[in-house]
């Protein structure tokens, strides 16, 4: 807030009282405007510039996210996270830190409501988990009580729209091995914790293929935006409480093989969808990729054959192992250093009898 604002805490009492009961007080049309008039009318003698500064500043608070809003002003925080009522944390070039911002409930509250409200979903005791992604394509993640023990939990996490370069991401030697793979058309599953990297290593292979091709991404909440005139996003989509209109990751996996994608881009399979994936993968559309929550290559394998066996409708277990053995080519282990880069860890080819071969 500004100086002037924080100076004289009864402006901006008044002014917020005023601004509130206002029958537009509660919505952000022209919220700049209106509080600019009441600054003026409270503080005749303040300057043209001050009247504009403490506008802006008091809109913010009014009716956007406060200090949320502040903390995703700057370019260098990549992740929000409010633990309930107490201080925010924030995540900048891969380091959390505590910010000396503290929130009541009332404001965590405020900022839950303004960040999904008008996305058209509701944050409530009947829907205490709200995933959602903004306009700019901010993903925004709100557990309230009684699931959130403390309080209501809000993490916002921003996404950079320039992919990071892959030589970034990865020794020269490893680069050029991904980029034989990407040419060659096999199917890379990149692995890794939470906070890994995964979809930063997906949207930089990405940005590596050429500029024609036709892709089709595939997400719970869409966070990649990958270059390319070709690139077809699809997004999950809860319902309504009836289900009316409920579109689920597996839908959209069936769907993405009817619209003639050259690659498929899953953006992380923790389900049955796998079944439909691998299927996908085993009869022509090499060269598309997925992530997968898992520590090492062997885990990862596991993993997707533990989700394809539960969606494959009865199919016995060692037909579907042999299934995604063959579907999957490379796997990508990613992980996240002690000074916040995420960096390629390690890269293994698959064989079509499951054996993971350091890639070479």
């Amino acid at each position: 807030m500004t100086t002037m604002a924080r100076t004289d805490p009864e402006l901006v009492a008044v002014v917020g009282r005023r601004f509130r009961s206002e029958p537009d007080g509660d919505r952000g049309d022209d919220a700049v405007g209106r509080l600019a008039r009441i600054v003026r009318e409270e503080r005749p003698l303040m300057g043209d510039a001050a009247v504009a500064e403490t506008a802006r500043a008091l809109a913010v608070d009014l009716v956007g996210l406060g200090a949320v809003e502040r903390l995703l002003g700057d370019p260098t925080v990549t992740d929000v996270l409010v633990n309930g009522p107490g201080e925010v944390w924030v995540e900048r070039a891969g380091q959390l830190q505590t910010t000396g911002i503290v929130l009541d409930r009332a404001a965590v509250d405020r900022a839950i409501e303004r960040l999904v409200g008008p996305l058209g979903l509701h944050a409530d005791r009947a829907h205490p988990v709200v995933d959602a992604r903004l306009a700019d394509g901010t993903r925004v993640t709100a557990v309230l009580p009684p699931l959130a023990v403390d309080g209501p939990v809000l993490a916002v996490r921003r996404h950079r729209r320039d992919p990071i370069p892959l030589d970034s991401l990865a020794r020269p030697d490893v680069a050029a091995l991904l980029r034989e793979r990407l040419v060659g058309r096999r199917n890379l599953v990149v692995f890794g914790a939470t906070g890994s990297g995964k979809t930063t290593l997906l949207a930089s292979l990405a940005s590596e293929l050429p500029d024609h091709e036709r892709i089709i991404t595939v997400e719970d909440v869409a966070e990649l935006r990958l270059p390319g005139r070709g690139v077809v996003r699809l997004e999950a989509r809860p319902g309504g409480a009836a289900g009316v209109g409920r579109a689920d990751f597996r839908d959209l996996v069936r769907v993405a093989l009817r619209l003639r994608p050259d690659r498929i881009v899953v953006g992380e399979v923790r389900g049955a969808e796998a079944a439909d994936m691998v299927w996908a993968l085993g009869t022509g559309h090499d060269g598309s990729m997925s992530t997968v929550h898992a520590p090492t290559a062997s885990d990862a394998v596991d993993r997707l054959t533990s989700f394809a066996v539960a969606g494959a409708d009865g199919a016995p277990v060692d037909v579907v192992r042999q299934q995604v053995h063959a579907a999957l080519h490379t796997l990508v282990g990613v992980e996240r250093r002690p000074d916040g880069r995420r960096v390629v860890a390690s890269l293994h080819d698959l064989g079509s009898d499951g054996r993971l071969v350091p890639a070479s």
